[in-house]
């Protein structure tokens, strides 16, 4: 069955919106509060804020692109109408990079939680072989609940979402009950490290925020393509409150001594091995909010993992559309309308890679690669935006549009350089090989030059990282090194991505899924 034809249109405003904050909702709740603890102290709570800030810009070029190219796997498409195939592949491929590694990362979450009750999946935080192999498994059960449709999909993360949030959210509130120390906020220095230490912190929170643009890739089996505004304001606001609490419970509830840490040392947080609100509870000996965390530890990436897959097929399905992978990827189910090949093909090489990275030492540095990737796919599509208006290719525009844009793609660029070194050059080596071999089998070249704005951009935010204070030559301070990235993309690339993508009229040649725009109208 054609995939240009058989998606289905079942999905709710209601569930749209549950599945948005349920995706963005997970294992960052539990994990990025320590690492930005442990870089920016009190100061994350403002990296916070931040975050909520540039998602939001980032969220309106999404509403935007969206309401004119309403498809699967839409962020992951926006580009070829405005700068062609080249800069599509490389965008594409940076969004299949974030996307494999997420359902990875939900299993080694889910492993850790599963560890405190069986100590054998983990050595010193590292699984072993029997949880290398557990994380395989959890990887091979998140198919079922996206093979048998999307409105099944929607019913049961519906459900499964809304039990989520209140296992989540109550033992948070128990936690600031049996212990609350405010002190921790201000007694320790409010910015132990400076400014700079709230942008270092940035990645872990836009880490966290990157879940909503599931929504967006969901476009095409939306009810109603007005849903995904909504779904994503909703979404963004809802996380960046119930983030921000987490935060605070977990700096409120830091008992320093029961941690073996000394009062202040923000930087020990690094020898916290596990899942942190797991260790407050069990040091507090608040049993039911431990039960619950570790339900919630559990179960709650559970959920996150099998909706990253299901949208991470619709990645897939989108390239295929594009000309990038195989066209099976395109096939539909014949009753349930899902393109399964893509959701096999996504399982088995996420699985892969569950595997192999096993040996990894901890979770962080998956999400670091994972929102490298991610944020340099995003990149393209304030310009992207930008160009179409221009072109008067799009009919909703959203108001200060073209204000909005610059902060958007600035944004983009600061997340991929405060993730730092080495996580940077090594998310972009593999962009680089994966685009590099199916550019060369596809014989991908239409739009070359109007790619080389791109190209030269991941160039720049990559030797930034070598040679900033966290790189490998530490020549040019942080804050320094933040200012020229912020200025940079401000008065080059982002002009030039505008210029470049003047050059064609591309939304002209790409109408490979005009049918299912159309019918969203």
């Amino acid at each position: 069955m054609s995939g240009d034809k058989g998606l289905k249109k079942e999905i709710g405003l209601k569930s749209l919106t549950i599945i948005g904050i349920s995706s963005a909702v997970a294992t960052a709740i539990f994990f990025s509060p320590l690492e930005m603890s442990e870089v920016a102290g009190p100061g994350s709570m403002f990296s916070w804020l931040l975050g909520i800030f540039f998602y939001i810009m980032i969220s309106v070029t999404y509403i935007e692109l969206s309401q004119n190219y309403p498809e699967a796997g839409g962020p992951s498409r926006f580009s070829i109408y405005s700068h062609g195939a080249v800069t599509n592949l490389i965008n594409a491929m940076a969004d299949l990079v974030w996307y494999i590694f997420i359902p990875p990362i939900e299993a080694f979450a889910t492993i850790e939680g599963l560890s405190f009750i069986f100590p054998s999946l983990l050595v010193n935080g590292v699984p072993t072989l029997e949880g290398a192999l557990v994380g395989v498994l959890i990887m091979l059960g998140y198919i079922p609940f996206n093979y048998y449709g999307v409105k099944t999909f929607a019913k049961v993360t519906s459900g499964f979402g809304t039990i989520k949030y209140v296992i989540y959210l109550l033992p948070a509130f128990l936690l600031l009950l049996v212990y609350y120390n405010p002190a921790n906020l201000t007694s320790y220095h409010v910015l132990p490290f400076g400014v700079g230490g709230i942008f270092a912190a940035m990645p872990y929170a836009m880490f966290a925020f990157g879940g909503a643009r599931v929504i967006p890739d969901l476009a095409e089996e939306v009810k109603n393509k007005t849903y995904l505004i909504y779904a994503l304001i909703i979404t963004v606001v809802s996380e960046g409150i119930i983030y921000l609490f987490f935060n605070f419970t977990f700096l409120t509830d830091l008992n320093w001594a029961k941690l073996g840490l000394t009062p202040g040392d923000w930087a020990g947080l690094a020898n916290v091995q596990g899942n942190p609100f797991i260790d407050l509870a069990s040091s507090h000996n608040a049993e039911l909010a431990l039960i619950l965390l570790l339900i919630g530890g559990i179960v709650g990436p559970f959920l996150t993992g099998y909706v990253y897959m299901g949208t991470g097929a619709r990645v897939l399905f989108a390239s295929a559309r594009s000309g990038f992978v195989n066209s099976k990827m395109m096939e539909l189910h014949e009753k349930y309308a899902i393109p399964y090949w893509a959701l096999i093909v996504f399982a088995v090489v996420g699985s892969v890679i569950a595997f192999l990275f096993a040996p990894v030492p901890s979770i962080y540095g998956l999400i670091d690669d994972a929102t490298v990737a991610g944020y340099i796919g995003f990149a393209t599509n304030p310009v992207a935006l930008m160009v179409l208006r221009k072109q008067g290719a799009t009919s909703y525009r959203v108001t200060a549009g073209s204000v909005i844009a610059p902060i958007a793609f600035i944004a983009s660029g600061l997340i991929v350089f405060w993730s730092g070194w080495p996580a940077v050059p090594y998310s972009v080596v593999i962009l680089a090989a994966v685009s590099g071999v199916l550019g060369l089998i596809g014989k991908v070249k239409e739009g070359f030059l109007e790619s080389l704005w791109y190209m030269g951009y991941i160039a720049f935010l990559t030797f930034m990282t070598f040679i900033g204070s966290d790189g490998a030559m530490s020549l040019v301070s942080f804050d320094m090194s933040t200012v020229i990235v912020a200025l940079v993309s401000l008065v080059v690339f982002y002009p030039l991505g505008i210029v470049q993508g003047l050059k064609q009229r591309n939304f002209e040649v790409h109408t490979e899924a005009l049918g299912s725009k159309e019918e969203n109208e």
